[in-house]
């Protein structure tokens, strides 16, 4: 296996990891920053506030995008396997 051969592999393999959890971070990112705002303009300075509404929309965003997530993962390793024999020989 060459060296760009391996660059590639791990490039390609380091932004379809990006590429399924952007989901799931940007939402835990939105929804963190809109209840620290609530919580400021508020002034309720409750630490544990945050966790329960990430983890609900983290939870649904999770469900409405993991058919996308598994193809683009299966294309991945589809790709990636039918390399296999080609570095092989």
């Amino acid at each position: 296996m060459s060296a760009g051969l391996a660059i590639e592999l791990l490039n390609r393999a380091l932004l379809t990891g990006l590429m399924v959890a952007a989901p799931l971070l940007l939402t835990a990112l939105l929804v963190g920053v809109l209840i620290s705002l609530i919580q400021a303009l508020t002034q309720i300075q409750e630490q544990t506030l945050t966790f329960i509404p990430k983890l609900v929309a983290v939870g649904v965003v999770m469900l409405l995008a993991l058919p996308w997530m598994v193809r683009e993962l299966v294309g991945y390793i589809t790709q990636t396997f039918n390399l296999l024999p080609g570095l092989v020989g």
